[in-house]
Parts: C-alpha cells; structure tokens; sequence
C-alpha cells in the first residue's frame, strides 16, 4: 500500500494549521486547493491514471475557484 496521499494529507493539515489570519480571498484558496487536490488524486486513482497530475490539476482548479468565490464575499472583485 503506498502512503504517499497519507503523508500529502498529513503534510497540508500541518501546514494550514497556523493560518488563522487570512483574508476569505486566501481562505478560500486554500481550502479549495486541499479539496481540488484530493478530488484530483481519487479521481486519478479510480481512473487509473497519474495520481501527482491529478493532484496538480484538481489543486490549482480549486485554488482558482475558492480564490474567486472568496473574493466575491470579500467585495474585491
């Protein structure tokens, strides 16, 4: 079994836990990055394909959406 996603998961939950003054712009990169990436690698995993390109992917799609809906609730765009 590879512990490679565990580790990633593990890796990005250390990693946020000391943001706490972000705006909702960088909150939500952040959060729709994590989820885009996870989406990204289970759907590369069940369609047999590359799990780190479907992490690339499905992170930066999900920085990009949460980076905007963010910013729709901070009034900035």
């Amino acid at each position: 079994m590879k512990k490679t996603p565990a580790i990633l998961v593990m890796a990005a939950f250390l990693l946020t836990t000391g943001c706490t003054n972000l705006s909702k712009t960088e909150q939500g990169a952040l959060s729709g990055g994590a989820i885009g990436a996870g989406v990204g690698a289970a759907a590369t995993a069940i369609a047999g394909s590359s799990i780190a390109a479907g992490m690339i992917v499905g992170g930066a799609v999900g920085a990009a959406a949460g980076a905007y809906s963010g910013c729709k609730k901070d009034e900035k765009c």
